[in-house]
């Protein structure tokens, strides 16, 4: 199943990019492994996938001792400031900087660490009070904040769309996301790029595509429904 549902992924992806005219090699496909055994994650690893994505700190640092040690983890989910300093030299990137505070935490554990850290500042690109993010008209000023900090490397935006039964609907969403990067980038902020844009997931991922994005994070359509652990 798992194999499938990886190749369906790719396929999709390519569809996407021809549609919108780009090359399938800007977009990196994340295997959101959240809540999945190490089994199903070393299923995924086996067929190619080497970028995964985790949403609580302590899954990501048990899977990581396990796992391959040439993985690339993403840290997609709420980042608590306690929890920075177990992560930070284990991650590839974390998605979910959505404050200047959570920003300085990890700058002050990269310092320590003698690291630098890559993040994407996490935009709640609908105004939805029940998802983390900053609001898009402060952005750009998060970013510029964030962007003094020693030990942290800002390489994009990241949103996470409306649960939505017709991806279409998110299509503005992911439009508004790229288009505030463009303007970022426009301003030439130091130690700032724009290369990434990490959205669209298993529901609206060919839509995220076809707008721009060079990460989507695919969970469910790579792993099957979701299985909580107890």
């Amino acid at each position: 199943m798992i194999r499938e549902n990886i190749k369906t992924a790719q396929e999709n992806i390519e569809r996407a990019c021809q549609n919108a005219s780009r090359d399938p090699g800007e977009v990196t496909l994340i295997a959101v492994s959240k809540t999945k055994p190490v089994s199903m994650l070393m299923e995924a690893y086996q067929y190619g996938c080497r970028e995964f994505g985790e949403n609580k700190v302590q899954e990501l640092v048990e899977k990581y001792q396990i796992m391959p040690k040439d993985i690339h983890w993403h840290m997609i989910g709420h980042l608590q400031r306690n929890k920075v300093k177990y992560i930070v030299d284990k991650v590839a990137l974390i998605h979910s900087v959505d404050s200047l505070r959570l920003a300085e935490e990890i700058s002050k554990e990269a310092v320590k660490k003698g690291l630098t850290v890559s993040v994407l500042i996490e935009v709640n690109i609908a105004g939805e009070t029940s998802k983390f993010g900053t609001a898009a008209e402060e952005t750009t000023e998060l970013v510029r904040q964030a962007a003094l900090l020693p030990g942290i490397r800002i390489k994009g935006l990241m949103t996470i769309a409306p649960f939505v039964e017709n991806s279409e609907k998110n299509r503005q969403y992911f439009e508004i996301l790229r288009q505030l990067a463009v303007d970022i980038t426009k301003k030439n902020i130091d130690n700032v790029n724009m290369n990434v844009l990490s959205m669209g997931m298993t529901g609206d991922y060919m839509v995220a595509v076809e707008e721009g994005a060079t990460m989507v994070r695919i969970g469910t359509g790579i792993f099957g429904e979701r299985q909580y652990l107890l």
